[in-house]
């Protein structure tokens, strides 16, 4: 959540980061009447509180009648305390739900409006010319023994598949490589749980707008994972930590609804209601956020360059950011079939929101709790074997291998096999 402080001091940062989201900035004022109100409330309750303590004092050495007209004021204040403090009370929870509504301030450069209106920062390799009629990722999944959608369809619905054969070691072999360069990089690897409490997922920010994303199970009231960044965020959640920045980069499966995006690529596996993914994500001082948005840009960028495929990095635009992120890069793969870039990566900087939400704090230089900073971005993804089996594909259906991932797949080129 935002930091309230920093927003009586300029609230104006706030209503143009909600104009540049496209949402209503008139919550400025409404917030800041709740703080104002609750603030005031919380004053009366403690100066009330403080007058019947002194007050006890008196009791205790009045005598005879006074002492009866003093109890019954002291009856008077404890019921005036009480009626304050509920006040404060509902005041301050009426504030909190509010915040806890109110999506990060995006950081200034961002640019605004909607899905659309994000900006090219650059292009990186040329998209692959073929001399012969390129196949789709799906096409070629299939002949190569590598990707089975009918079977996946049959066990567990729409947007489930299997990955077979060579399908099954390529995921390996990325989600290996990813991890290898996430280690020589000082990442800490992980295993995190994908299951986690609401307030893990409430904490991360996933339990506003896009809610109906998420899997629950009412039962044990647990959510699974979109993204391993929840469980990492709240790895160290109600702490107090030293030597930032940390690092770790988590390996998980990830589980998405996709509420709402029917009709949108559901061919193959581009988007889909499970993969797996190696995430990173970083802690570090807030007055660090802004540099270490870019190593993990420059991180996603490396990992690219090894699986050779041509990409573009977009400047989201503020109001496709999500409640938790002020900024956010992309970088999106060529995908010949559909002659257009699709995401692949995506790393964002949530200041200290998630932290405030999380209570994930460090001391300063003054010995002061402070709220850290977080960052989280993706270094590979089931999505990726797409654009691999696309951008590499050769006339005879066969599929160059990246040299990076050789020694992991333990071949050079993936072959049709024979039905």
């Amino acid at each position: 959540m935002i930091d309230l402080r920093a927003l009586r001091e300029d609230p104006e940062r706030l209503r143009a980061s909600q104009r540049a989201r496209g949402e209503d900035e008139t919550v400025v004022d409404t917030l800041l009447d709740l703080d104002e109100r609750r603030r005031s409330s919380q004053s009366a309750f403690e100066r009330l509180r403080a007058e019947q303590k002194s007050f006890g004092k008196s009791v205790s050495k009045a005598q005879g009648d006074e002492r009866q007209r003093l109890l019954a004021r002291a009856k008077e204040l404890a019921q005036q305390v009480k009626e304050a403090e509920a006040e404060a009370d509902r005041l301050g929870a009426e504030l909190d739900a509010l915040l806890k509504t109110v999506p990060n301030i995006i950081e200034e450069g961002a640019p605004p409006g909607g899905e659309e209106d994000f900006v090219v920062l650059e292009h990186v390799g040329e998209p692959p010319e073929f001399d012969f009629a390129p196949k789709d990722h799906l096409e070629l999944g299939e002949s190569l023994g590598a990707i089975d959608m009918e079977r996946g369809a049959k066990v567990s619905g729409a947007r489930f598949y299997f990955l077979t054969g060579v399908g099954a070691r390529l995921q390996l072999a990325l989600l290996n490589l990813a991890m290898e360069q996430a280690i020589a990089a000082g990442f800490v690897p992980m295993y995190p749980p994908v299951l986690v409490k609401p307030e893990a997922m409430e904490g991360t920010g996933f339990l506003g707008a896009h809610a109906a994303e998420v899997y629950q199970l009412p039962q044990d009231d647990l959510y699974l994972v979109g993204t391993s960044e929840v469980p990492l965020a709240a790895y160290h959640m109600n702490e107090i930590i030293d030597g930032l920045p940390r690092r770790y980069a988590g390996w998980s499966s990830c589980f998405r609804r996709e509420a709402g995006s029917y009709g949108k690529d559901t061919r193959g596996i581009i988007r889909v209601h499970q993969f797996d993914k190696v995430e990173m994500f970083s802690y570090c001082r807030p007055e660090d956020a802004h540099a270490e948005h870019l190593r993990l840009l420059e991180w996603e960028k490396e990992m690219l360059a090894k699986v050779e495929l041509p990409y573009r990095v977009i400047d989201v635009a503020a109001g496709d950011l999500g409640a938790s992120a002020a900024r956010k890069y992309d970088c999106e793969a060529w995908v010949p079939s559909q002659q257009t870039y699709r995401e692949v990566t995506s790393t964002s900087n949530c200041t200290d929101f998630q932290a405030r939400r999380l209570a994930v704090r460090y001391r300063d230089e003054d010995g002061r709790n402070q709220p850290v900073a977080t960052l989280n971005g993706t270094l590979a993804t089931t999505r990726w074997i797409a654009a691999i089996l696309e951008n590499h594909q050769q006339a005879d259906g066969s599929v160059r291998v990246p040299e990076a991932l050789r020694k992991y797949l333990g071949l050079e080129v993936l072959e049709p096999v024979k039905r």
